[in-house]
């Protein structure tokens, strides 16, 4: 009888909020749909598509456009899949078998994933208390440990914390390994390095278009890499890895830099919103142990009650994020985070009745 690998066994898929809820706030989308403002220009680019002919291999358009919207040369550019066919192609083609590969926790858990499915040597560098990065200390385990490559998220999924572009760079500049730093966030913030991509020969930058962009359905991500990472990594990835529909509407989409601007600055206006409420209600409830700084476009929040207000919300038609001992919020409309505030309200009051009786 087949049976499978040892490495596949031990896999466990990732695990998604599942079902239909009135109210989605736990995958950190966009409560924008830009079809409703851009619907009838991105139904002219498809219209444009020889869908009968292989895509573009180097999705040239695409490229262009998210060159423009954040001013860096097409040349250390390279589209893909969503960021997490980047993380596949980089864990499994810039990395051998039994290197090591440093992830930070907690973290965004498909660096881990995809470097144990590659038979990589997966360290964890616990983060400090506070669950803010310690550069120092990154750079002192890298280089007294042998670490190939090094790949975290920054602001980082799911703390919603970030660590300053002058940090960045000094990891970058002090450790003689790989330096991957997933910006999926950093729309939401203003501490990117991407202008510093020529720079250094050791830093590959992640961006997508899933979360500040709001087009988190047509699965685009780029690398962002100097010259000589970004011909390896056109060279390696797939010959036709982004199809032709989703090139023509992320061409369309980036190209409208003004509106995704004022989107964003909404979304974050929305999170500050969210955040100050949530504030309020850790004052009132003293189970809402601590609400994080946020720099994202969620909040996260330490609660021993992580499970039972997230059963609850389900039974209110309302998803969130549960990670444990912590709760993650994507910030959504003022109606949806009035929503989910007052049904928070609810539930933590109820449950500090029950506690009374």
């Amino acid at each position: 009888m087949y049976e499978l690998n040892s490495k596949l066994k031990k896999v466990e898929p990732y695990d998604p909020v599942e079902g239909q809820y009135k109210i989605r706030l736990d995958a950190n989308e966009s409560y924008f749909n830009i079809n409703e403002t851009l619907g009838d220009k991105i139904a002219e680019e498809i219209k444009k598509v020889d869908i009968n002919r292989y895509p573009d291999p180097l999705a040239t358009p695409a490229v262009k456009a998210f060159a423009d919207f954040y001013g860096v040369p097409e040349k250390f550019v390279t589209a893909a899949n969503g960021s997490d066919e980047l993380i596949s192609i980089i864990t499994s083609c810039f990395l051998e078998k039994g290197d090591k590969i440093l992830t930070l926790s907690p973290d965004f858990s498909m660096y881990a994933f995809y470097g144990s499915l590659y038979e990589l040597n997966v360290e964890s560098l616990p983060k400090e208390a506070s669950l803010q990065i310690s550069i120092p200390k990154v750079i002192s385990y890298c280089n007294n440990n042998k670490i190939k490559a090094v790949i975290f998220s920054n602001p980082c999924n799911p703390t919603s914390l970030g660590v300053t572009k002058q940090d960045i760079i000094k990891l970058v500049k002090n450790v003689f390994c790989l330096v991957i730093v997933d910006e999926a966030y950093m729309d939401f913030w203003d501490q990117s390095v991407l202008d510093e991509i020529g720079n250094y020969d050791n830093l590959i930058i992640l961006k997508t278009c899933s979360k500040a962009m709001g087009l988190a359905g047509i699965r685009m991500g780029f690398a962002v890499a100097g010259d000589t990472i970004t011909t390896a990594l056109r060279s390696v990835k797939s010959p036709y890895n982004t199809d032709t529909i989703s090139q023509a509407v992320c061409k369309a989409v980036l190209s409208e830099k003004d509106i995704l601007d004022r989107f964003c600055a909404e979304i974050v206006e929305s999170r500050r919103s969210l955040q100050e409420q949530l504030l309020a209600l850790s004052k009132k409830y003293v189970k809402l142990e601590k609400v994080y700084d946020s720099v994202t476009n969620f909040v996260f929040i330490k609660t021993s009650l992580s499970r039972e207000i997230y059963e609850r919300l389900l039974e209110s038609s309302i998803s969130i994020r549960y990670m444990g001992s912590y709760i993650r919020i994507t910030a959504g409309n003022p109606e949806e985070n009035a929503a989910v505030v007052k049904a928070l309200d609810e539930i933590l009051g109820d449950i500090e009745r029950e506690d009374q009786v």
